[in-house]
């Protein structure tokens, strides 16, 4: 037959047939495989039950979803007007279901699954497989799904090995298999609770996409990785998460990174209980979680294999998990250092460089790197030539100095040769040994491109590249010493994408679902995925390449250091990774994100089994800012993995590079020595991650956090923290610290990390150094931070350091100690009175208490007990009133127990009586806290002394030496002192240069101020007993030191306070000076001495009556009735800085005119102007210098102010012709105006001008009585002093100005004005030159008033404090304390606030007054003084006895006054009161021509004692030691220039100038002007004198010869004409000739005396001026350093007065 001829129509419609044929025979197979594309409804009709929208499950993962696309895959479609919720999800109609049951086997249980009919996501479903589950433990479960007719790759992981049963019994879980569709349960046995639920959305196992879903009970999230997380706790609100290791940078986003960690944990809710899931499973996948709380699990291939971790904390899960995958290494210790690192040090040159620098400034250093830049050409096992050629002796050196060097490797062998052109042997042997990834042949090496160019990929899972990679390893260790190796670009990296031949296109390199990794391209950056390696397709296996090479790289280290750990740090992980590696955080930035972010990266990867962990400090790519990196390596410090890495091409970063003196340097050193400190305790951690799988960097999940690390950020320091429920305590101070369960505002300035220690653990320490090979050698301590229950348990372990396998473990739950020298114990709050160690009794106290000189041997065990009771000493006094009982202590609700001993208080308070904090604000320059009353403790009787419920606290950090602290009630506002002080109106102070910090404690409320440059804490007064109510206000704190100086005004037997429980009373009295009396002025001040001789200056500003008490803890108790607590702290550190920073705060001292250092003369009963004339004469005849005389109230008129008596009628006379010759002239003003005259002005002025004292809300006078007498009486004096004042014979009433008011200074100085330049009667203008002001605290001679007071608590308060008239009141020889008086803006203030500040205020328009009338400096003298009244007077001691022991208790006196700046201070001369003795005068005048305010002074009815009322012996010592004042005078001047312009002192203690040596720390029967001249006065009658010579070189100041002796006490010959004086070496001192007063001494010739040190040199200074005006041009001159020819004599040198001109 013929063919036949088809016609066109004909063909195509053959063409078409066969077409429809073709395609129905692919849906008929489409339907039958199930394969993606099945056509919509008309064959499948999903089951879409109403599901909420958080438990959707998307089924379209993979792309933008579309309806179309939904139906085709017979989903469910509902949009919503929120993208991130599945539009397209699944029905209940896909997955699988049980086939025949369950069944239960050896190991658990199994189940046949057959798929239901829908369609198919991806196409290649599988359509039965195998469900297989194991109990393998009672709190882990393992099941897998796998392909029963096909074996599917799964992960060949070391460490997980195939379970073989039996299964496991007493589950804490229950299995629960739904079957259709299938789903599995997992539920916690305890609570019921479904941890583990899959029944949320379908099982999809297809080839190349598997899918499973949890719902889970809690959205307390945490792992999964490795990624940036924001955040540690994962958000639930539709994030999805890739899974495939690649290089990429950690800059935030979702992408994919360098590690492949699929396990997760579940915080299930607040009780702690926790579980985790696993998947074993290496594929590319990734993990999405939703709101429902669920997770989806969706990877590429290989198998489902889950493992679920129960646990009751989620330490316990950590635990159950890395049994699974492999215990973390242990790392060898020096690994645990600081490690320094950067890519690209150019050369070796720059590279050592950088180590010296940085071992210059002392930093504890321990590692160094170096990065691929020592290659050549950067291929593996070489190093360059030229540029790193003594790369090995570079190692060498590292070794001698204790430091370890660490090489990277990558795992890319370069095709090409080397530099000479010879082969590149690695290569070539790895060629030989067929070691390389191969491409999807199987044969031909696939060839890449790394960092050297062309490379080649090791594939480490092959046995036989191990070997040639181990051998590589070892070849080169004999070229460079190495200590360790870090392998990096291991995910694994390749600069082109799959191969130089590109990849093919199959469906390895395009699967049918990509995940949402990096690029959306399989072989981006990376290798093919159909390259083949030993474990399989790189599509299976790419995850791993990390992973292998980790455990090729851990056999090469065993084989270079065989028996020893090293460090090994890999940039690609895998689950167990950690049992091989650490890991650090890959190539972060230099951004403060990149700061933050690595917290949960480490946090994260300790719940991975990889606790060996840290991020680049600094950060690794970009130029860092300072503040960045100083804030990095803070917390840095105490990374695990310490290390600081940068990038080539970027600024240096490492430490030494801002500076040895910066911040920097100087706040790093600090952390790296205490993370030195601690690395026992870290080392420990690692011991228990390694062999109990614990974390070492813990998260609050359960509040079991053993320490917390906190920092601040950009620009910020001031950081809100959550300080979890327990017992904390600030690591630096060691002082507990406030918060609880609770956010926290903490300051954290410039230099400050967050670091503390929770309660109730035990950390072993050791004293740090530079490495870890000579810190090891030290001695050990312990850090004991006692919890609530006083208990504390800790573990310890040590062995050498790098052994493997070998190690010594001690633990003990009291304590544990290794060499133990050191054992500090926190949060005692009371004396340890005994500590024992298996029986051997040790002593100490304090708040964190310090056991040291323990001698502990590994090995043995020891227990460490302590029976903490309450000292004596540590007892603060509840019931400071007279007569406790314990009827009335227990009425205070505190604790009765009598002692004998001493004056031990038998009434104390209870250890947590007084406020809480309840919230702190901190600022840049200071903090605010919040302070609640403790309300356990009953209120007192009295409303006036109930404790004030909620108080405030501003601390104010003024200055870097100085700040302020403050305690107030914000709710009504109280009195506080109307003195103003020298502040800066905003705080200047940096924390950088802060010589302090401040830390508040809790439970009891506490200020604790530390010394920043010593650790020293100098204020501490979280000790029990704060009180503040209305009248009665107390606080204490500890001290520390017994070295305590200054309060007043007050009698003392000895310079240093006396800790032995004294208690001194302030309250300005009419009081001659005794012992314990309270006397004249009020100077809340003292200066501490710390036992290193640093000292520190404290100011109450509180101006009403209090008592301060010393006890020997050391401690001391603040106790006043009334006002605020306003303290200011100055920080020295020198005593003589303490009084010049004192002097700054509260004003410098007045500089007296020049005369008024001249010697004085002053009697109470001059009978008239004849005597004075008369004694005048007398002292010129005998040539006694002598330059200004006084008259006591002898001069008035009935003693009323401003009047001259009619036998003082030549008074105007006799100051004129005393002044012409050079002499000054002073009167004596009384504050007490009397009000029963016809004609007094003074009074009658002073009414119409409204300046007198009045009873509150009225008009009144409040009237007293002084010395003024009625008019027309006569005195009869045989009467008894009480019955001429109080019978009203003899006193009139007096009124008492109120100098506060603005109108009573204007009164004031009229009357002064109109007395010195009569307007009326010129004859009796008295020209005065100085005015001294006494009677003013104020005095009365009666009580309160004469008709007495009208307000009993005011005048008898509940609380007296410890004064002279305790039992009297306090309006006692005073005013009443009601009486109103009125500040300068208006306000009224009662008398009980500011009666204090009545010689304060008194002072000031004195001075004005006298400058204003005589247009001259002039000298104000006043007896009642307050902090600050020297910038306007000076000050005597009061009405003194003639008696011997008030020559010492002067010098006391002065010296304790300079503090108080009233430097020109003195005592009267041979003693006010009583007769007195001739032996005793001369060596009074002696000693007082040294005092700098030399005035002989005595009372009425004593026999005179000015120097001419004895004999020509008398006058000749007076004349010869008043002549040497004289001569020394411009010294003297100099000396109060400084003090008026620095602050200076002029009497000065010995030990302001060798405060290093503790002898002087205790004289005070000697003293020094300025720094130069040494006063050993004879003090009793006898003819020497034992005298301190402190340790300088020092010349007799009479013979110029160099004494032979220094540093110790000596016996100075003393005859009676002799007083001691010596010129220390080193200083020049100006002089001039003397004269029989100033007018004419100032004329004479001038010297200097240059006493030369031990080197041969000296220097000194002179202030000159005209010694009398107000602010004219002055000369100032410094001596400079006279380097001159040692010798044994002073060097004297003369010029002329006349000859001076400005220096």
């Amino acid at each position: 037959m013929g063919k036949k001829k088809f016609s066109g129509l004909e063909i195509s419609l053959i063409v078409l047939f066969c077409l429809v044929v073709i395609v129905a025979c692919i849906l008929v197979g489409l339907l039958a495989t199930g394969q993606s594309g099945l056509q919509g409804n008309s064959y499948f009709s999903p089951d879409c039950p109403a599901v909420s929208f958080t438990e959707r499950i998307d089924c379209i993962p993979d792309r933008g979803a579309t309806k179309s696309l939904c139906t085709l895959r017979g989903c469910c479609w509902s949009p919503q007007n929120d993208t991130s919720i599945p539009w397209c999800f699944f029905s209940k109609s896909h997955g699988y279901k049980v086939e025949g049951g369950v069944k239960q086997t050896n190991t658990g249980i199994a189940a046949k699954l057959t798929r239901l009919p829908s369609p198919s996501l991806f196409g290649n479903d599988i359509t039965t497989v195998q469900l297989t589950g194991e109990y393998q433990t009672t709190n882990r479960f393992r099941f897998k799904i796998t392909d029963p007719n096909k074996k599917r790759f799964e992960v060949p992981h070391e460490n997980v090995k195939a379970f073989d049963g039996p299964a496991a019994s007493n589950l804490n879980y229950k299995v629960n298999i739904i079957q259709n569709p299938f789903g599995i349960t997992v539920v916690r046995t305890s609570s019921s609770k479904t941890l583990f639920d899959t029944s949320i959305g379908p099982l999809q196992y297809a080839d190349q996409y598997l899918q499973l879903s949890i719902k889970l009970p809690s959205s307390n999230i945490y792992g999964i990785g490795e990624h940036v997380h924001t955040q540690y706790r994962h958000d639930v609100n539709w994030r999805t998460w890739p899974i495939f290791t690649r290089d990429a940078f950690p800059n935030g986003g979702t992408h994919n990174l360098y590690g492949a960690h699929t396990f997760f944990l579940c915080l299930e809710d607040n009780s702690g209980a926790s579980f985790g899931v696993f998947l074993m499973n290496s594929n590319a996948m990734e993990f999405a979680l939703q709101p429902a709380p669920a997770a989806t699990y969706r990877t590429t291939g290989g198998i489902l294999d889950f493992y679920v971790f129960l646990g009751d904390t989620p330490e316990q899960v950590v635990q159950e998990y890395v049994k699974l995958v492999g215990m973390p290494a242990m790392p060898s210790y020096w690994s645990l250092g600081f490690q320094l690192s950067r890519w690209n040090y150019t050369s070796l040159d720059e590279l050592k460089v950088v180590v010296q620098r940085n071992r210059a400034i002392g930093i504890p250093y321990e590692i160094q790197y170096t990065d691929i830049d020592y290659m050549e050409e950067k291929k593996d096992f070489t190093y360059d030539r030229e540029k790193f050629k003594d790369l090995p002796n570079f190692a060498v050196d590292l070794h001698n100095h204790g430091q370890k060097y660490i090489i990277i490797l990558d795992p890319a062998i370069a095709t090409s040769r080397l530099l000479n052109n010879t082969p590149y042997p690695s290569y070539d042997r790895g060629m030989n040994k067929k070691v390389w990834v191969n491409a999807s042949d199987g044969i031909t090496e696939l060839i890449g491109e790394v960092w050297p160019g062309l490379t080649v990929f090791p594939d480490y899972t092959n046995p036989e590249c191990t070997n040639w990679w181990i051998e590589e390893c070892k070849l080169f260790y004999d070229q460079v010493k190495y200590d360790g190796i870090w392998i990096d670009m291991n995910e694994i990296s390749s600069f082109i994408r799959g191969s130089t031949d590109g990849c093919d296109p199959n469906n390895l390199n395009y699967p049918p679902f990509t995940p949402s990794i990096l690029d959306g391209l399989m072989y981006s950056k990376t290798l093919c995925m159909d390259s083949v390696q030993s474990w399989g397709k790189h599509y299976d296996v790419h995850s791993l390449y990390g992973y292998s090479m980790t455990l090729s790289t851990d056999k090469a280290i065993q084989a270079v250091f065989p028996g020893k750990r090293s460090l090994t740090i890999s940039r690609s992980t895998f689950a167990g990774s950690g049992k091989y590696t650490g890991h650090w955080l890959g190539d972060n930035a230099a951004t403060w994100n990149d700061l933050r972010w690595a917290i949960p990266g480490m946090l994260e990867f300790n719940l991975f089994g990889i606790p060996y962990i840290g991020a680049d400090i600094c950060g690794f790519f970009d130029n860092v800012t300072e503040e960045l990196c100083r804030r990095w390596m803070q917390v840095g410090a105490f990374y695990p993995f310490c290390r600081n890495h940068n990038a080539e091409n970027y600024a240096p970063q490492d430490p030494a590079v801002y500076g040895a003196d910066s911040v920097l340097v100087r706040s790093s050193k600090n952390y790296l020595n205490i993370r030195y400190t601690l690395l026992p305790y870290l080392y420990t951690l690692f011991y228990k991650a390694h062999t109990q799988g614990d974390t070492v960097l813990l998260f609050d999940l359960s509040s079991n956090m053993k320490d917390v690390s906190l920092f601040s950020f950009q620009g910020v320091e001031t950081v809100t923290a959550y300080i979890p429920d327990a017992v904390w305590y600030d690591y630096e101070t060691g002082g507990r610290v406030v918060w609880r369960k609770k956010q926290a505002e903490m300051y954290l300035p410039a230099d400050k990390l967050g670091l503390h220690l929770r309660g109730g653990y035990i950390f072993p320490i050791q004293q740090p150094a530079n490495t870890t090979l000579y810190s090891r050698k030290n001695p050990m301590g312990l850090i004991i931070a006692l919890d609530d229950n006083k208990q504390a348990a800790g573990d310890l372990f040590w062995d050498d350091g790098e052994s493997r396998g070998r190690h010594i473990r001690y633990t003990s739950s009291a304590g544990v100690c290794c060499h133990t020298e050191n054992l500090p114990l926190y949060g005692l709050k009371t004396t340890l009175v005994e500590v024992s160690l298996n029986n051997c009794s040790l002593f100490n106290f304090l708040q964190v208490t310090h056991v040291t000189g323990l001698q502990l041997e590994l090995g043995k065990s020891y227990s460490l007990e302590w029976n903490q009771e309450l000292n004596d000493i540590e007892r603060f006094d509840c019931h400071p009133s007279p007569n406790p009982t314990e009827q009335t202590c227990k009425a205070l609700s505190c604790i009765w127990k009598p002692v004998s001993t001493g004056n031990v208080p038998s009434c104390y308070y209870p250890s947590d009586y007084g406020y809480s904090v309840s919230q702190i604000t901190y600022t840049s320059s200071g903090l605010s806290v919040n302070l609640n009353r403790n309300s356990n403790y009953a209120n007192r009787a009295a409303t006036s002394t109930t404790p004030i419920n909620t108080l405030r606290l501003d601390v104010t950090y003024h200055d870097n030496n100085m700040l302020q602290f403050k305690i107030y009630d914000y709710n009504n506002k109280r009195y506080e002192v109307p003195v103003r002080l020298n502040i800066p109106s905003s705080p200047t102070s940096t924390y950088e240069n802060r010589l302090y910090e401040v830390a508040i404690q809790n439970n009891p409320f506490g200020i604790q101020i530390r010394r920043k440059s010593t650790g020293t804490i100098i204020w501490d007064s979280q000790v029990p007993g704060f009180t503040f109510s209305d009248m009665f206000i107390q606080i204490s704190t500890r001290l520390p030191s017994q070295y305590i100086y200054g309060f007043g005004e007050n009698e003392h037997t000895t310079f240093r306070q006396d800790m032995n429980w004294h208690t001194w009373g302030m309250f300005a009295k009419d009081q001659p000076p005794g012992y314990k009396l309270n006397s004249y002025g009020v100077h809340p001040f003292y200066m501490g001495l710390e036992n290193d001789g640093n000292a520190h200056g404290v100011l109450l500003l509180n101006s009403n009556a209090m008592d301060v008490t010393f006890q020997p803890t050391p401690a001391l108790t603040y106790r006043t009735i009334g006002g605020i607590l306003d303290f200011y702290m100055v920080l020295g550190p020198t005593p003589e800085l303490v009084v010049q920073e004192y002097t700054a705060l509260i004003g410098r001292p007045v500089l007296p005119p020049y005369w008024a250092l001249g010697f004085q003369l002053c009697r109470y009963g001059y009978k008239n102007d004849t005597e004075v004339s008369d004694l005048y004469e007398a002292m010129k005849a005998a040539q006694i210098p002598y330059d200004v005389q006084y008259t006591d109230i002898d001069y008035m008129e009935r003693q009323l102010d401003f009047t001259l008596s009619p036998n003082f009628t030549g008074l105007p006379a006799l100051v004129d012709r005393m002044k012409k010759e050079g002499m000054r002239f002073i009167i004596i003003l009384d504050p007490a105006i009397s009000g029963n005259e016809t004609n007094y002005l003074a009074y009658t002025r002073g009414v119409q001008e409204d300046v007198f004292i009045k009873w509150p809300n009225s008009s009144e006078i409040v009237w007293g009585k002084v010395w003024p007498d009625f008019p027309n009486v006569v005195v009869n004096e045989s009467l008894d002093w009480d019955t001429q004042v109080k019978v009203s014979l003899y006193r009139a009433y007096a009124a008492f100005p109120d100098f506060f008011r603005n109108t009573t200074a204007q009164w004031w100085q009229r009357e002064i004005r109109e007395y010195h330049t009569n307007p009326n009667q010129p004859e009796k203008s008295v020209k005065f030159d100085g005015l001294w002001i006494d009677m003013n605290e104020p005095a009365s001679f009666v009580h309160g008033s004469v008709e007495g007071c009208r307000n009993t608590d005011l005048n008898n308060p509940p609380y007296m404090p410890s004064l002279e008239s305790r039992s009297l009141g306090l309006n006692h020889k005073t005013l009443c304390m009601e009486s109103e008086q009125i500040l300068p803006d208006g306000t009224p203030v009662r008398h009980y606030d500011v009666h204090n500040l009545y010689g304060w205020s008194h002072v000031k328009p004195t001075y004005d007054a006298l400058q204003s009338t005589t247009n001259e400096r002039g000298i104000v003298v006043t007896r009642s003084t307050y902090p600050s009244s020297g910038k306007w007077a000076g000050h005597w001691l009061g009405d003194n006895t003639a008696a011997w022991d008030q020559l010492y208790k002067s010098i006391i006196g002065i010296i304790q006054i300079y503090p108080f700046l009233i430097f020109q201070t003195g005592a009267d001369i041979c003693g006010f009161f009583n007769d007195t003795e001739y032996y005793m005068c001369v060596r009074w005048m002696q000693l007082g021509a040294f005092y700098p305010f030399s005035r002989n002074h005595n009372t009425i009815g004593t026999r005179k004692q000015d120097p001419v009322s004895f004999d020509e012996q008398f006058e000749n010592i007076s004349r010869d030691v008043l002549n040497t004042r004289y001569t020394l005078l411009p010294y003297l001047y100099t000396l109060m220039y400084e003090a008026h312009v620095h602050g200076s002192t002029v009497v000065r203690p010995v030990l302001h100038e060798f405060v290093e040596d503790k002898e002087t720390w205790d004289v005070y029967k000697q003293f020094m002007w300025g720094p130069a001249l040494l006063i050993s006065p004879v003090l009793e009658n006898a003819t020497s004198v034992l005298a301190y010579i402190p340790n300088a070189r020092w010349y007799d100041y009479y013979t110029e010869e160099q004494i032979a002796f220094k540093g110790q006490f000596h016996n100075l010959s003393a005859p009676l004409e002799h007083i001691n004086l010596h010129i220390r070496g080193g200083y020049i001192i100006p002089w001039q000739d003397p004269a029989n007063n100033t007018f004419y001494s100032r004329q004479n010739s001038m010297g200097l005396t240059v006493a030369l040190d031990d080197n041969g040199s000296a220097q000194g200074q002179l202030y000159w001026d005209d010694g009398n005006s107000i602010g004219k041009e002055t000369t100032y001159g410094i001596f400079p350093h006279h380097n001159l020819k040692d010798q044994t004599k002073l060097l004297t040198l003369h010029f002329q007065s006349t000859e001076m001109t400005p220096f």
